[in-house]
């Protein structure tokens, strides 16, 4: 009768190694399979056991532990036989790149998106160049060559004819005449409800508010002033939008300079921000209005004064009432006025342009990236 086949008796560094590698798992799936034949032979396991335990071939059970019982741990690493000759020409890897990377239906494909099985397969039963490549072949070639699985990003291109004219007039502005440059937009819906937000608490003990989706109160929107040349902002909650509302913002914005003096306001196209008597206002008071081009509101500068808003007055709160909420929000406004160079302010800016300009890659007033490579 033939010896049963057992892995010889550890010495205490080679268990604790092997423990190691099973219980952290973090080894190479051979290394960590054959790490599992090892200890589960010199448990006591047998063959057919320890066979089923780790989905493998009783004949590579014991190639193991007769590797082990010869060498010790170095039967743990794979001996390669070097790398297998190369199926895919230079050719073919960029066609199946150039593939995987472009939508599908451009290729023939009913999809919308590919996965890793569906441009391998089609890739296989393609009528003109057949290209067979395993899915595994195929993520690790689109990695090395830089192509990755992303979201899908949209923007809305802006409609307006006179995008470039009404760009260049606000660029205009904040570069000749910063000190009498502003900048106006609402701020809303504002309810009162608990927000989430994010602040300093101890490890595994978070400050929590209770949920609840419900506005009991109604909702207020902030019709905020911001001076480019002051760099101050500031503003009044209104139970709405509207033409009247909007004309009182403006006319605090007047009040902060001479009469006589020609003022630059930069606001978006709401309605509300350009009714007959608000232009009739603003010719009578010299008041230049400088709107921004359709679904262009990054073009408004006191759109990255807003992340700070959010960020110290809106997250992470839970007040009871309006009266509370505006009292803090004019609190805020009061402090960030005192402290408009404040480093949390200044990067909480700086998050906010980068991400109102994030969508279509542009730079303050430019062009989008891919216009300016043209032009290069």
């Amino acid at each position: 009768m033939a010896e049963r086949v057992k892995a010889r008796r550890l010495t205490d560094q080679e268990g604790q190694r092997l423990l190691r590698i099973v219980r952290r798992g973090s080894a190479s799936p051979v290394r960590y399979r054959r790490a599992m034949i090892v200890l589960a032979s010199s448990s006591g396991n047998t063959v057919p056991a320890i066979a089923r335990l780790v989905a493998a071939d009783e004949d590579t059970v014991r190639d193991v532990i007769h590797a082990f019982n010869e060498i010790g741990l170095r039967c743990l690493d794979p001996r390669w036989a070097g790398h297998r000759a190369r199926l895919l020409s230079e050719d073919d890897e960029n066609y199946v790149v150039a593939v995987a990377s472009q939508r599908p239906g451009k290729s023939g494909a009913p999809f919308t998106r590919w996965s890793i099985r569906k441009p391998a397969a089609h890739l296989a039963a393609d009528p003109v160049r057949p290209i067979r490549i395993g899915r595994e072949t195929l993520r690790t070639l689109l990695s090395r060559r830089g192509v990755t699985f992303q979201r899908t990003r949209t923007w809305k291109e802006p409609p307006d004819p006179h995008k470039e004219a009404k760009l260049a007039a606000i660029e205009d502005a904040l570069e000749h005449h910063a000190e009498a440059t502003f900048a106006f937009d609402d701020f809303g819906p504002l309810g009162i409800r608990p927000v989430a937000g994010a602040g300093w608490a101890r490890a595994g003990h978070p400050w929590r508010l209770p949920a609840t989706y419900h506005r009991t109160h109604g909702v207020t929107y902030f019709h905020g002033c911001y001076s480019i040349g002051a760099d101050r902002l500031w503003g009044i909650n209104r139970r709405r939008k509207g033409a009247v509302n909007t004309l009182l913002a403006l006319k605090s914005i007047r009040r902060t300079r001479p009469a006589d003096q020609q003022i630059f306001i930069i606001l978006d196209n709401l309605s509300a921000h350009k009714n007959k008597d608000i232009r009739a206002w603003a010719a009578a008071n010299h008041v230049t209005l400088l709107f921004t081009p359709t679904y262009a509101s990054w073009a408004n500068p006191i759109e990255a004064q807003f992340r700070p808003l959010r960020q110290f007055t809106m997250a992470h709160s839970h007040r009871s009432h309006h009266a509370e909420q505006t009292r803090d929000l004019h609190a805020y406004l009061t402090w960030r006025n005192a402290h408009s160079r404040h480093p949390d302010v200044i990067a909480a800016q700086r998050r906010e342009r980068a991400r109102v300009r994030s969508e279509k890659g542009l730079r303050w007033g430019g062009r989008a990236r891919g216009d300016l490579a043209l032009a290069a």
